[in-house]
């Protein structure tokens, strides 16, 4: 049941991700044509390195803290616990975790690294921390009604397992307590939803968005990054930036715990807000039911689990108190006829109006089918070979022997050419899930070889399907943003043994170029001062990925660069210094920047400089021209 649990803990409070901008644009990567106004904060008509070309790329959280808590028995948490004074905060060891997007042309699975979660007291003292496994966010949507600029407008959500777990003296909390105990796997759950981002460099917010999310047990076998539940699954309008949903409530997920006779449904990030990061929007009663089908000719019949009332949900208290968790029904158990209902029928949530009216909100599919890749976001060298794992369900439990197809999908990523050549990856494209519900999609690869030219390697999107959906007469409902997408690098045209000049100039070039905020430090591109920092540079891009001194933050440095930059590093030449060496004549790794040239004309609205609305666009734009809706 993951987080989705009677055992969780609550909690609420704001992120700031300051995130780093100039590499949002595919047209700042060519070493030969860029300028110096791309490491510029937009201004006026010009685009320059749009709203934050300094940023450092760390993610941190500010004033979360625990809202309401629940004991392994249901019962909220009493008030001596020392839970309800407790803050979640990141790392008092390490720097800040990293933000990450996976590449200029798929800016929608933004990744967290390095994330340290720690559970403490007011005074800091450490009750319970834990690592954060690296995660993209999932399920962006419109959220805000009100029109809002660019990103401000949208909602998302991670989740993941904090993995390493370290408890100090839990004396003073029995929910702490309570979950040490229910740790058989070494991780626990974590959810939270993120909305409200702020991308106006005048505001006092700038960088900041709200958090609220849930902590819980982790159990054997399910998945890290969603629950493998009962899944709603909205249709989508064709208007909207990132996803409008038709019936105005986001994907959301329930599990049926038949031991206590209740629903735990997570709306956290289905309800819209009235305003970015506010409060939820009424958009009626919220109505939770099974379905049973009745035969031909006849109505079926719809056996009401529970409301939740429009006044409950939009109680401003009521989001950071719950994170949009609940347990329904609130006042009684669910009876053995409800609880068989459940079993084998579809449950939809409808949207009633004060005058009785009833409006389609969000429900499952009729058989109950679904897969997901558990892991879908993947970085691979040339010659490597990508497992995902994935799980089908049907009515939330295991469906054995699903038909899952794998089959290619460019069609959510900001590529004008995504996907090319199609020969790089190679993929089975049937697979039959065990009696887990669980199968591993291969996918072996080779060097795409410079499609993109100077951004290293090709975005692919892959998308898992169940057999019994693939017809457009089956009405399935595919979330858009349910794909896999795999980067793969090329593999490098580097001179042997590797010098400076032999290609590793081109590739700290860029970095210097894309990542500005690096001058604070180091000089990237600069021969002299990287031989000055040359231990420390040897020591971070030695650290793994997962940590967030591991150099460079972007996590989109190849693993054969790497270990060339490391051996150049290491293998020095009589003087004690990384290899010179001397360019081959041609060479286009060479290349320099020019001089400076007037930047591009941009509109100076605030949601086309660089953000996740930008990218969305283009997206929107690729897909109408190649005439897909």
């Amino acid at each position: 049941m993951s987080y989705l649990n009677p055992l969780r803990v609550h909690f609420a409070g704001h992120f700031g991700a300051a995130i780093s901008t100039v590499n949002n644009d595919p047209l700042h990567y060519d070493n030969a044509t860029f300028q110096p106004a791309y490491q510029e904060p937009q201004s006026g008509p010009n685009a320059n390195g749009w709203f934050n070309p300094r940023g450092s790329g760390d993610w941190r959280l500010f004033g979360c803290r625990v809202t309401s808590a629940w004991l392994s028995s249901g019962q909220a948490a009493p008030p001596d616990d020392a839970i309800h004074g407790a803050t979640i905060a990141d790392s008092d060891r390490r720097v800040a975790a990293k933000l990450v997007d996976l590449d200029p042309d798929q800016q929608l699975v933004s990744m967290i690294w390095g994330l340290e979660v720690r559970v403490c007291l007011p005074d800091g003292t450490t009750l319970l921390r834990g690592q954060f496994e690296p995660a993209a966010f999932m399920h962006i949507w419109d959220r805000a009604q009100a029109p809002a600029p660019g990103d401000l407008l949208a909602g998302a959500a991670y989740q993941s397992v904090l993995t390493g777990l370290e408890w100090g003296d839990l004396s003073s909390s029995q929910t702490l307590q309570d979950l040490r105990s229910s740790v058989s796997t070494g991780l626990l759950s974590i959810k939270f939803n993120v909305d409200g981002v702020s991308l106006d460099p005048a505001s006092p917010d700038f960088l900041m968005g709200r958090i609220v999310g849930t902590i819980g047990p982790a159990q054997p076998g399910e998945p890290r990054h969603f629950v493998a539940g009962r899944q709603f699954m909205p249709a989508g309008l064709p208007t909207g930036v990132f996803f409008a949903p038709a019936g105005l409530l986001n994907s959301c997920v329930a599990t049926v715990d038949r031991a206590r006779r209740k629903v735990y449904l997570d709306l956290g990030n289905a309800l819209p807000t009235v305003q970015a990061g506010g409060v939820q929007a009424p958009v009626g009663a919220l109505s939770v039911a099974v379905v049973v089908p009745a035969p031909a000719g006849q109505a079926p019949t719809v056996v009401q689990l529970a409301q939740i009332p429009e006044s409950v949900y939009t109680d401003p208290t009521w989001y950071p108190a719950t994170a949009g968790v609940v347990e329904l029904p609130t006042d009684r158990q669910l009876t053995n006829e409800e609880l068989a209902a459940t079993s084998a029928n579809p449950c939809e949530i409808r949207r009633i109006a004060a005058d009785g009216a009833s409006a389609p909100g969000v429900s499952e599919y009729p058989s109950g089918v679904y897969v997901r890749a558990d892991q879908f976001v993947f970085r691979a060298d040339p010659g490597e070979l990508i497992h995902v794992r994935l799980f089908a369900s049907r009515f939330g439990q295991p469906y054995a022997g699903a038909r899952v197809l794998a089959v290619l999908d460019p069609s959510q990523l900001q590529a004008v050419a995504p996907g090319v050549p199609i020969s790089a990856i190679d993929f089975p494209a049937r697979l039959v899930a065990n009696a887990d519900g669980t199968c591993v999609l291969s996918v072996a690869t080779t060097s795409p070889n410079g499609p993109r030219d100077s951004i290293d390697g090709q975005v692919y999107g892959v998308r898992v399907v169940l057999e019994e959906t693939i017809l457009p007469s089956s009405g399935y409902p595919f979330n858009p943003w349910e794909f896999i997408t795999l980067l793969v690098w090329d593999a490098p045209e580097l001179s042997e043994p590797p010098t400076w000049a032999g290609g590793l100039q081109a590739i700290l070039q860029q970095y210097a170029n894309l990542y500005p905020v690096m001058q604070r430090f180091l000089d990237l591109s600069d021969y002299d001062a990287i031989c000055a920092k040359r231990r420390l540079l040897i020591l971070a891009l030695s650290l793994p990925l997962s940590d967030p001194n591991s150099m460079p933050v972007t996590r989109d440095l190849s693993g054969a660069k790497r270990k060339a930059i490391l051996r150049w590093l290491t293998e020095v030449g009589p003087d004690g210094r990384p290899l010179r060496g001397e360019p081959p004549p041609g060479n286009p790794l060479a290349a320099v920047v020019v001089a400076a040239q007037p930047a591009s004309p941009v509109s100076a609205d605030v949601s086309t400089r660089g953000g996740k609305a930008a990218a969305a666009g283009r997206r929107y734009a690729l897909r109408s021209a190649a005439g897909r809706p």
